[in-house]
């Protein structure tokens, strides 16, 4: 194999280790929204968010929900 394909496949290598990396943080999470709100609706039933927020912080808002400007 000539020194040139080995360093190519090295690098290609590395590129989809960090391709396949960044699919389940990243890109997953992007396509399927729809899922994670259904858990993240699941996980906060019966909490009072303004009862667990710390005094001078922010409640807790939906990150998928655009803002209104």
């Amino acid at each position: 194999m000539s020194r040139n394909t080995r360093i190519t496949l090295i690098f290609g290598g590395f590129i989809t280790a960090v391709a396949a990396a960044f699919y389940p943080i990243f890109f997953h999470p992007l396509a399927h929204t729809d899922d994670y709100k259904q858990v993240q609706k699941m996980n906060r039933d019966g909490i009072n968010q303004a009862a667990v927020q710390p005094a001078g912080v922010k409640v807790w808002s939906d990150p998928y929900k655009p803002t209104s400007k």
